[in-house]
């Protein structure tokens, strides 16, 4: 019991996203907090999930009606290449006038069999081909909408969302949904005609033998539906666990040192086990179900199979029904039976691909940031001038994160932000992004409040440094780029070398064209956060936030930093949050900040006089996290 509890705990920490509901959760300081747990995993509306899911497909109704056009002919070829087998037996093997059989007859009824086979063939192929290329092209799209789609989410949605689980639907869920439209489809269509037009040449062949097959229908029907009704539920936890243990493997890698410094390998195994067990189990429990549903079908077409020999030689004894009669009719009763198998299989995949549709399309339906107004501003140029007039925040409405925070910061000033953790330092800049909306006040750039402007031009303004580097796939030269793609060489050297990063970049093996990988693995913190501050350098953005920016870097090398800061920060509006009391020294204005509120404020001079909270900052009475 307490294993399983600890169980559900674990997967509602890495599984967090496993059904459509809104996404909310509390968060404080640098705002990257979890919150919002969003709950359950079994499709909720199967005939709409497959709906959307046929909304893919309607672009290519010709090459599907193409592609079906070819089922039904290969349906009917197997069809008519099986009762063929009737008058090969009767004319040319066994003649029923008691005759010689025909060499001839029988060489001509194999070759029209043959051919009738070959065209079967080649409408398969055909069918197959369409499908597969339909199916990709539908993936495709699926794929691009959920790419898209991500890129309008809010950072909300991040923040409270796991980061592996997020993974697994792009890679297994809409894996399942390619394996049901490429293949499930076309199976089960050409199962149900190949039921029914075998049903049909059963009773042209013989209505008795016929009879006894249908009373074993009911049977298997209802067989079939006990098991697949069963094995839903399963197959969405098998999806669900699936999210859950590729969230724990994303995260434990991608904290891997913090794993070892704590020495929490251990630990690390039993929950992985844990989550690892609860997959297996659930996956047992699905692929027993999916897997269940072909013996049993088999041993009920078994029994169909030995009461139909066993009559049908009867009346073949008794009744004068013809040997090729009943080849053909054993024949069709097993063929009758696979399609039923088939589509019985099939159930299984479908109900997977189902429970991951609705995973992607939980995301897909997820409200982006709200769109701007079609009366927002453009502000071209923007020259820096901000203000902040009672500004309330939190990032749950219960709970006030800022609390009536009012300052100004003037073109070309550098503002600092100290306090505690959790204070609203980082929360500040947040909202001067809008990457969250404030509850009541106003933020005012340039005259105007940013509610008004768009976000695409606030943003473009505002250049970032963050505490966490991101470095991506691809030479120093273009991760420098990324903070304006327009800017020439010479631009992004120039940017390098005020970031005091033109240095070791010319010590590595290609320069500036050195690629880099793994989020820029082989260099050190320092000189990722040298790459992170060249990027801002390279944006001609008026503002620019430094959030604990030199944190990661030695006291020589910060040193260093200062002086190019001095040199980006020129013409520019600086806020600064740091850990080192030596950064916001020769700030304009330092504001201290509590409980979301500003207790001090004033210049580093001013503020030593008053002897209250940063005066004991500076002194080591308490020191600044």
């Amino acid at each position: 019991m307490e294993e399983q509890k600890k169980i559900n705990s674990l997967k509602k920490r890495y599984n967090r996203y496993t059904a459509p509901a809104k996404v909310g959760g509390g968060m404080s300081g640098r705002g990257h907090g979890r919150g919002g747990s969003v709950k359950g995993s079994a499709p909720k509306n199967t005939k709409a999930t497959i709906r959307r899911l046929m909304s893919y497909l309607s672009e290519y109704k010709l090459s599907m009606g193409v592609a079906f056009f070819c089922v039904i002919i290969n349906t009917l070829s197997m069809l008519g290449g099986s009762y063929m087998l009737r008058p090969i037996i009767n004319q040319y093997i066994a003649p029923l006038d008691g005759s010689r059989g025909s060499a001839a007859g029988l060489f001509r009824g194999l070759a029209t069999m043959g051919i009738i086979y070959l065209f079967g063939i080649i409408a398969n192929y055909t069918q197959a081909r369409i499908m597969l290329t339909v199916a990709q092209n539908a993936l495709k799209r699926i794929r691009d909408e959920l790419f898209e789609k991500m890129q309008k989410l809010p950072i909300r949605f991040y923040d409270t969302n796991n980061t592996g689980d997020l993974m697994s639907r792009f890679s297994n869920d809409v894996d399942t949904i390619g394996q049901m439209l490429s293949s499930t489809l076309v199976q089960m269509f050409s199962g149900a005609l190949s039921i029914i037009g075998t049903l049909a040449l059963m009773i042209y062949t013989n209505l008795w033998l016929t009879l006894i097959t249908i009373v074993i229908i009911p049977i298997m029907i209802k067989a079939a539906s006990l098991i697949a009704s069963r094995s839903q539920k399963y197959f969405s936890a098998q999806q669900s666990s699936l999210g859950a243990v590729n969230g724990y493997i994303e995260e434990t890698i991608s904290g891997q040192k913090v794993v070892k410094v704590f020495c929490h390998e251990e630990v690390a195994e039993e929950e992985f086990g844990l989550l690892n067990d609860d997959l297996r189990n659930n996956m047992i429990h699905a692929q027993f179900f999916g897997g269940v549903m072909m013996p049993v079908m088999l041993n009920l077409s078994q029994l169909n199979y030995i009461f139909t020999s066993c009559i049908g030689a009867a009346l073949c004894v008794l009744r004068g029904f013809d040997v090729g009669g009943l080849t053909v009719f054993l024949n069709f009763s097993r063929q009758f039976s696979r399609p039923i198998n088939e589509i019985s299989m099939q159930i299984s995949n479908v109900f997977t691909a189902l429970a991951g549709a609705e995973r992607v399309f939980a995301i897909m339906d997820e409200k982006p940031e709200p769109v701007d107004d079609s009366s927002a501003e453009v502000l071209k140029p923007m020259n820096g001038f901000v203000e902040l007039k009672q500004v309330t925040f939190g990032y749950n409405p219960d709970k006030v994160i800022l609390k009536n925070i009012s300052l100004y910061a003037k073109p070309g000033q550098k503002i600092a932000f100290v306090g505690s953790t959790g204070a609203g330092k980082t929360t500040i800049t947040n909202l001067l992004n809008r990457f969250y909306d404030i509850q009541s006040g106003e933020i005012i750039i340039d005259g105007v409040n940013i509610q008004h402007l768009r976000r695409d031009n606030l943003r473009q303004n505002i250049a970032m440094v963050l505490q966490d580097t991101h470095l991506f796939t691809g030479t120093v030269m273009d991760n420098i780029r990324y903070g304006r793609l327009d800017a020439t060489d010479e631009e992004v050297i120039q940017a390098a070398k005020t970031a005091s990063a033109y240095s070791f970049i010319m010590r590595l093996p290609e320069g500036f064209d050195t690629v880099l990988e793994g989020d820029g693995s082989n260099l050190s913190q320092g000189q990722r956060q040298l790459l992170n501050i060249a990027r801002a350098a390279l944006s001609k953005a008026p503002i620019l936030i430094l959030d604990e920016a030199t944190s990661s870097v030695d006291t020589r090398t910060e040193k260093h930093i200062e002086q190019g800061m001095d040199r980006l920060m020129k013409d520019r509006t600086t806020f600064v949050i740091a850990h080192r009391l030596s950064t916001v020294r020769n700030a304009n204005a330092i504001m201290v900040l509590e409980n979301g509120e500003i207790i001090e404020r004033g210049d580093h001079e001013d503020l030593l006089k008053q002897k209250g909270r940063y005066y004991q900052l500076d002194t080591g009475a308490l020191e600044l996290d």
